[in-house]
């Protein structure tokens, strides 16, 4: 699978925001300390904008932001054949960002989306404007092997029972599905939901995150 078969499966860019809003609230449940977390959101990243991030702790990552002009996603995967790192200039791969409307473009620039040394680190790219009836991306040669497909997987699939999977596999103890589509659903959170996803945790202990991610709590 490539960005082609991901933008495809892609819900709108409202519902891809409130699983983006539910996958770290999840995850800052399961994981207190912020640095061992794969999935954050946050809800004042910049004047009228807000981000989704993924970091796998292993190289790969992607950054998803929202603003009223449309939502731009940039993913990394670090064992990727068409990442700048397999460019002697340290180029990312022709095609990525062919296509992409002016208005969604300053988040390419965003320091924080770049690897250490200042570059892009970039194998896809996909961007949708409140006009689109889809997703789009750029024509990219080589596409299949982006990672787009597990990178974004989560995302594209939409349902608590993916996550749950996810966490079980990552976190290694099975959840309680009521709960995850509790979180899904954007209840607001309450100590009973997060008791049965992590009973070493208290509502409050969480106030700082979701204030972060700008989700409801009871």
């Amino acid at each position: 699978m490539s960005v082609y078969d991901v933008i495809a499966r892609l819900p709108g860019i409202e519902e891809v925001r409130r699983t983006s809003r539910a996958l770290a609230t999840l995850d800052a449940v399961l994981s207190p300390e912020p640095e061992y977390r794969y999935f954050s959101f946050d809800a004042h990243w910049r004047a009228g904008q807000e981000t989704a991030l993924m970091v796998s702790g292993s190289g790969d990552q992607y950054s998803i932001v929202f603003s009223a002009d449309g939502a731009i996603a940039q993913g990394f995967d670090h064992e990727s054949p068409i990442s700048q790192w397999n460019s002697p200039a340290r180029k990312t791969w022709p095609g990525l960002f062919v296509g992409l409307p002016d208005e969604l473009a300053a988040a390419l620039e965003e320091p924080a989306f770049r690897d250490h040394d200042g570059s892009q680190a970039v194998t896809v790219c996909f961007w949708r404007t409140p006009a689109d009836d889809r997703w789009h991306c750029g024509p990219v040669e080589g596409a299949e092997k982006d990672g787009a497909d597990w990178m974004f997987d989560l995302l594209a699939d939409g349902r608590p029972e993916a996550y749950q999977r996810f966490a079980t596999h990552c976190y290694g103890s099975p959840l309680e599905i009521d709960a995850i589509r509790h979180v899904y659903a954007l209840k607001p959170l309450t100590e009973e939901v997060v008791a049965a996803l992590n009973p070493e945790l208290g509502l409050d202990d969480l106030e700082r995150d979701i204030a972060a991610i700008g989700y409801r709590r009871s």
